[in-house]
Formats: structure tokens, sequence, C-alpha cells
């Protein structure tokens, strides 16, 4: 079940990316962790005002980065009580609140992992 939420969540983020603002940390796919997924912004982008975005506005909770990655990434959780649809809904907060950040994504980041968990079925 995480690694099914974790592809998914990897399929809207290579979406997301189309905007060349941001990707995946860990570049080589099997190095990627099923419980969490680290998605670096490109510099000028705050991590920080989107992470309080998603959760003011959207009531979105993803982490920040540590140490040395503190300020360059954010990082969204797909380990213990997850399921499809809540990975879904954090997903569209997340990709509402770069809207509203004015940060430069692929629009079509949740529908990338709606069709990722459509084809794990």
């Amino acid at each position: 079940r995480h690694a099914r939420l974790a592809r998914a969540v990897h399929a809207a983020v290579a979406a997301w990316s189309e905007g060349g603002a941001l990707r995946l940390f860990t570049k080589l796919p099997a190095a990627r962790s099923v419980s969490v997924s680290a998605i670096e912004v490109s510099p000028g982008i705050d991590p920080e005002a989107l992470r309080t975005v998603a959760r003011e506005r959207f009531q979105v909770a993803i982490a920040g980065g540590l140490g040395p990655l503190a300020g360059r990434v954010f990082r969204i959780g797909h380990l213990g009580d997850m399921n499809e649809a809540m990975i879904l809904g954090c997903l569209a907060g997340v990709e509402a609140a770069m809207q509203v950040q004015g940060i430069a994504h692929g629009h079509h980041g949740v529908e990338a992992a709606i069709a990722s968990l459509a084809r794990q079925a």
C-alpha cells in the first residue's frame, strides 16, 4: 500500500516538474522511499510559505526539510494510516497552494496520481 501511494505521489511530482520549479529530490527511482517523498524547490521558492498556504488555506499538512535540506525541500508522507483518497486530497491541496503562491508547475499532478492509482488496481 505504501509503495502504491508513493508511486502516485511520484507521478504527481513528475507532472508538476514540467513547470520547472520543483522535482523529486531523490533522482534514482530505486532509491526513493515508500514512506516519504522529498520535493526539491528551485532557488527563490520558499517551501515554508508553500507549507503555510497548504496548511492554513487548504488544511493540508506537509513537512519541511530537515537539517541541510531545510528551506530547500518539502516532504509528503505516505506511511501509516493513509489511503488513496487521503493522498489525492493532499496532492490537490499542495497543487492548489502552488497555484496560490504562483509557483510554476505542471497543472496535471493530481490527474497523474489518479492515473497511477488506476493502473495499479
